[in-house]
């Protein structure tokens, strides 16, 4: 229990910061500003990792609850999901290509000014 509670305030204060950091700077979300601090904090020990494990693999376990109101939205749009479900699906997969290719080249490019 102990180490839950751990988790649950390790969270929070990431999202929490998150939430000061979108009021000062705004631009991206609070939680995606959330989970820059929690990476970071990962990342310098701010956080004990060993204590969030436990925690974290409840908590991947039970992910699917999340997606659940994605899929009940899914099927009250399936008549927009019919007409266009190709072009969506073409510019899901255009997309996710664009992004990992920038994304390659920008930590290729990283590396190599790591390098030099």
């Amino acid at each position: 229990m102990p180490q839950s509670l751990y988790a649950v305030v390790a969270i929070l204060s990431c999202l929490l910061l998150g939430y000061g950091l979108h009021t000062l700077l705004g631009g991206l979300p609070p939680s995606l500003y959330g989970m820059i601090v929690f990476t970071l904090a990962l990342h310098y020990n701010v956080i004990d990792d060993k204590r969030l494990e436990q925690s974290i693999s409840w908590i991947l376990k039970h992910m699917g609850v999340c997606f659940v109101p994605a899929g009940v939205g899914i099927i009250e749009h399936y008549d927009l999901i019919k007409s266009y479900g190709i072009t969506m699906v073409a510019i899901t997969f255009f997309t996710t290509w664009l992004l990992l290719t920038f994304v390659g080249w920008f930590a290729q490019k990283q590396e190599n000014k790591a390098e030099c």
